[in-house]
């Protein structure tokens, strides 16, 4: 048996591939980002404002990075990580001079500098195709400690072809609930087009 290797015309250039940087550079480079609500989204707003304490939080998949500059303002420590130089660029601009710690790098390959007490999830868990769904539940068990939480918002269907890849109640349990319980879930009442009617608002604290 001869060793062979997938040919040219079988593998996808990176700029047609999720998982790859350039997938996302090229979209941030053309202004395709409807991902992007250039808002602060209600349900994290009011997430934030009900905790007693700044949370030092990670934000993995930032793109332009407003919910970042938002806990900034509010005092919080707060990780802005994408692995696209595009989106960190697009945040850069955003940000100003906020006091985040703009990461350009690999979500899964990644060296936190402190123990993070929340992960923020917003359009990350659903730009990962598939095959990585795994990886992406344990990493979040790995970074967080018991009694921390993972809070965002899920966009839950059966959508196969993305991104947004929809995922559904039941596949999101089963990356979660070995290591986290979930202790709220709300339906949204301000999502953007892309995620209109299929995303809700979850909060699950680590075991």
């Amino acid at each position: 048996m001869s060793d062979q290797t997938p040919s040219s015309t079988q593998i996808k250039p990176a700029e047609q591939r999720p998982e790859h940087p350039d997938f996302w550079c090229k979209r941030f480079g053309d202004g395709t980002t409807p991902w992007d609500a250039g808002r602060v989204p209600d349900a994290f707003a009011a997430f934030i404002a009900a905790q007693p304490a700044p949370l030092n939080t990670l934000i993995p998949g930032c793109g332009s990075a407003w919910e970042a500059a938002h806990l900034a303002e509010a005092g919080w420590p707060v990780t802005a990580l994408d692995f696209s130089p595009a989106a960190v660029a697009t945040a850069h601009e955003i940000l100003g001079n906020a006091a985040v710690d703009l990461v350009c790098a690999d979500f899964f390959t990644f060296t936190p500098t402190a123990p993070y007490a929340l992960i923020y999830e917003r359009a990350f868990l659903c730009a990962l195709p598939r095959k990585l769904w795994a990886n992406w539940g344990k990493r979040v068990a790995e970074l967080l400690a018991p009694g921390t939480l993972l809070a965002g918002y899920f966009f839950l269907c059966d959508q196969a072809k993305g991104p947004p890849f929809g995922i559904l109640p039941e596949q999101l349990d089963e990356l979660l609930t070995a290591n986290f319980e979930q202790i709220e879930d709300a339906a949204v009442n301000d999502s953007i087009p892309v995620f209109s009617g299929r995303e809700r608002w979850q909060v699950w604290r680590r075991r």
